[in-house]
């Protein structure tokens, strides 16, 4: 079975990849079906995003397409950077002007209120239009600097619940097993499993 995946993020494609190895499915990248229009992500939810990605890339395709949306939400700044954490620091933003911008905002902050949370989540949408999606949350706490090198994003400044590494610390498997992405295509992988696949 061959889904497309709704994405240009090469770090994205490989998280999905590792993490279906095994199954009897072809990941291709939205790079592979040239001329490909850029979806404009303006919904005010992930879920919003995500299912226009998802539902664009499948019609154009004529292949079931995966999207997802995900991100940052810090509790004690109202939920930000949310829908709009890859470009918050703005639009010619980048991992590191992002997390700058960020533990600015955060600096004196301490306790309950440098909790946050990952939410990410995940749209297969078929070339008729027909939708379904998975949301997957990792629960912390947001560090005062940057720790480790793996991952991408925030995850150098992120601590899980109960651990005492970041994301960015973590080994790729140890990331997947309790990360909000791992959550949610976990979900995806066992509906494919139930009810495509089969």
């Amino acid at each position: 079975m061959t889904i497309v995946l709704a994405t240009r993020n090469k770090k994205k494609v490989e998280e999905i990849s590792r993490i279906f190895e095994g199954y009897d499915i072809c990941f291709v990248a939205v790079d592979s079906f040239p001329g490909c229009p850029e979806v404009e992500e303006d919904g005010k939810t992930f879920r919003q995003n995500a299912v226009k990605k998802a539902v664009h890339i499948a019609r154009y395709t004529g292949c079931p397409a995966i999207a997802d949306d995900s991100g940052l939400e810090v509790k004690a700044l109202g939920r930000a950077p949310g829908v709009f954490s890859a470009r918050y620091a703005g639009e010619d933003s980048n991992d590191r002007k992002n997390l700058m911008k960020l533990l600015g905002e955060m600096r004196g902050l301490k306790g309950e209120d440098r909790q946050a949370r990952f939410v990410c989540c995940i749209a297969l949408a078929l070339p008729d239009g027909k939708c379904k999606t998975f949301t997957g949350y990792a629960e912390g706490r947001i560090a005062k600097k940057p720790k480790g090198f793996n991952g991408f994003g925030y995850d150098p400044v992120f601590y899980p619940s109960g651990r005492r590494r970041t994301f960015a610390e973590m080994s790729d498997a140890e990331k997947d097993a309790i990360s909000h992405r791992g959550k949610a295509l976990g979900r995806l992988c066992i509906y494919l499993k139930n009810t495509v696949v089969n």
